[in-house]
């Protein structure tokens, strides 16, 4: 009789849901619910409570539906019973973090705190909490701090204790209230097992935590603020639980609504990125892995600590034995959403819509006709910031070379290519610090667009392969399902034969064209020279945003109350 395993992956807009056989990897069933309340960005719930620039929430009930929904799905289309479900693991963007009271229930849900941003789950790219990341790094290079190097030379404002500290500094109440401050994906396993464990992965690469040293030390982040002295002890905690330990059972509660056993095997989490690698079967040096969507995270795994600027590196961050280091972008598949959504004239959709197609496949195929270099255009990906090597949420888009004969087809190659830059700006700096990179492998969304990832090809001059899986992530903590059951279980004792039977790439991968390479090295150039200069050489961008802040409404504790104060 085949046993099971189930990976639930949340993203940023969706919960998602597969079904993996445990001895071949393959995927069985797969099942996706979007969030109801989506993403919070302009109002709160109640279409009231009007939210800040640069402010991202989420609902927290959304993740709880959403699971609610998928594993019954997948165990239904499947037609596999509860007990053949030997083991559940599941990654969350990161960090995505809430408040929540002693009995785990976030604030926001509380009718004390509903109509109080500050109680919402905070999302990854919420990055309201700048001053308080710039304010971290200067104090924290004063006081040449250890921590600050693995961290690539930057706190970044997506992280962990700038979110804390911003909500200490604009709502204070809600700091005091919270019993902890977590990340999703460990309150998700909490729901699931009954049982708070703060996973390595997320306390390393979003909270400044470290196997050997811990958290940063109590008398540096009272240097901070006196009243962030004791927030670790008091808000975090110094339990950590190894990515591919077992967080614990599903309760009683939880079974009954995710139709499973009780006693069934919970892994701890992973952030979603990191959990790709053991989709495409990667656990060992050398080996880039994308995981390409709304934004793309670069994975890279070494035998040594060596620091790389804007790179987190983190000892058994990802796989036990290596030091696991992440970069990324904060903006792909949302930067040419936003293009979509904003930029294209009517008539393409009219055009789409004749040939049965929808927008994008359009756009691709128009811009495919394009040589590179062909359309005069260079942009510089930042619609959502610069995560690495500058680590700045502050910067934002540029596209130079426009003109009146400019076609949309144009700008969307070019949005692309941007993105394709920027993945060689990292390469090149993980290359110049001493940290190999011999292959690329590929996962995600944005993997199904030829257009893309032989762009991608062609950047960076390297092969790329890609996952067999449309879900890698979702096999990937599914593998993780596995090793928390065991193999006593049918299950897996390590990560690295968990990998190595459970994951797949497709035989075809992507080869760099000689013609396009040759062109695509001038442009990088002169993206390179746009990038130094409006990332480090130039402040206007952050002018902009200063001035836009000044003309956006009257606010009071960092977010607008019905437009007034």
């Amino acid at each position: 009789m085949s046993k099971y395993t189930i990976g639930v992956d949340y993203g940023t807009l969706s919960c998602r849901a597969v079904l993996v056989d445990i001895k071949s990897g393959k995927e069985i069933a797969t099942a996706i619910k979007e969030y109801p309340h989506s993403v919070l960005d302009e109002y709160l719930p109640d279409q009231k409570t009007r939210l800040e620039h640069d402010w991202a929430l989420q609902y927290p009930t959304d993740y709880i539906e959403s699971l609610q929904f998928v594993i019954p799905e997948v165990l239904k289309e499947a037609k596999v019973a509860a007990h053949d479900v030997i083991g559940i693991g599941l990654d969350f963007t990161s960090c995505t973090m809430l408040p929540i009271d002693e009995y785990g229930t976030p604030l926001c849900l509380t009718e004390k705190f509903k109509d109080n941003p500050h109680s919402y789950v905070k999302l990854w790219k919420h990055h309201a909490a700048q001053k308080e990341a710039d304010r971290l790094n200067k104090i924290s290079e004063e006081h040449s701090e250890a921590f600050l190097q693995r961290c690539g030379g930057k706190i970044s404002s997506e992280w962990m204790i700038p979110k804390i500290w911003q909500i200490l500094n604009e709502a204070p109440e809600i700091y005091d209230a919270a019993h902890h401050f977590v990340e999703a994906g460990d309150w998700v396993v909490f729901q699931l097992t009954g049982e708070l464990t703060r996973n390595s992965c997320a306390a390393g690469y979003k909270a400044m935590w470290n196997k050997r040293n811990g958290y940063p030390s109590s008398k540096f982040l009272k240097s901070l603020d006196p009243r962030l002295e004791n927030v670790i002890s008091e808000k975090l905690s110094s339990k950590i639980s190894p990515i591919g330990a077992k967080a614990g059972e599903l309760t009683k509660k939880a079974a009954l609504f995710t139709s499973l056993n009780p006693g069934t095997a919970v892994a701890t989490a992973i952030i979603d990125a990191h959990a790709a690698l053991f989709g495409l079967g990667v656990t060992e040096p050398g080996k880039l892995v994308m995981s390409m969507g709304t934004s793309t995270c670069h994975i890279l795994l070494d035998k040594e600590e060596k620091i790389v600027p804007g790179v987190v590196c983190v000892e058994d961050g990802v796989v036990p034995g290596y030091v696991g280091y992440e970069a990324g972008q904060a903006c792909v598949g949302d930067h040419f959403q936003w293009f979509v959504e904003n930029c294209v004239p009517s008539e393409y959709f009219r055009e789409a819509e004749a040939k049965r197609i929808d927008i994008y496949r359009l756009l691709t195929e128009k811009a495919s006709r394009l040589n590179p270099g062909e359309s005069g255009l260079l942009a510089l990906d930042w619609w959502n910031g610069n995560r690495t090597t500058l680590v700045d949420a502050d910067l934002t888009g540029v596209i130079i070379g426009t003109t009146l004969s400019t076609k949309p087809e144009e700008i969307y190659r070019a949005l692309v290519e941007a993105t394709a830059y920027g993945t060689r700006i990292i390469v090149e700096a993980f290359r110049e610090h001493g940290v190999s990179i011999d292959e690329v492998y590929a996962c995600g969304g944005l993997t199904k667009s030829d257009l893309v990832m032989q762009i991608y090809s062609d950047v960076l001059n390297m092969n790329i392969h890609i996952s067999a899986s449309s879900q890698a992530t979702g096999v990937g903590v599914a593998m993780l399902g596995a090793i928390a059951a065991g193999e006593h279980n049918g299950g897996y004792n390590t990560i690295d034969e968990a990998a190595k039977k459970m994951g797949r790439v497709k035989e075809e991968f992507y080869r760099p064209k000689p013609e396009n390479v040759t062109v695509y090295g001038e442009l990088f150039n002169e993206y390179r020279r746009l990038y130094e200069y409006f990332g480090r050489e130039n402040h206007v961008m952050k002018n902009l945003k200063r001035i836009k802040k000044r003309n956006n409404g009257e606010k009071r504790n960092g977010y607008i109350i019905n437009g007034t104060v």
